[in-house]
């Protein structure tokens, strides 16, 4: 969270929203962030391919975790991010809508 503005955002992949679900404030980022993992107890971002340019950034890689119910998730996705004071701003990620599939 340390890389995060005190009025940062984040996207999720999924959600009820035209952006996935948003957690906005730092607070909500965190759980944002804490949900993920408790989904996904295995996730990696692996393949990682970044650039920058001015305010903006990106960040291609590929995901990979296992759910609860034992189902796993494999798919390219990239985050898109903007900066403000030097920290993450905007984290809006995006991911292939890949099947899970069993282990």
């Amino acid at each position: 969270m340390g890389f995060m503005d005190d009025d940062c955002e984040f996207h999720g992949v999924a959600g009820p929203d035209l952006l996935g679900r948003s957690f906005i404030g730092k607070a909500a980022v965190r759980e944002g962030f804490v949900l993920a993992w408790t989904n996904f107890p295995d996730a990696q971002w692996l393949d990682g391919d970044h650039f920058v340019q001015g305010d903006r950034g990106v960040s291609e890689s590929t995901f990979t975790g296992t759910r609860a119910d034992g189902m796993r998730v494999e798919a390219r996705m990239v985050d898109v991010f903007t900066f403000r004071n030097g920290k993450i701003a905007i984290k809006n990620a995006f991911r292939k809508d890949r099947p899970a599939f069993k282990v």
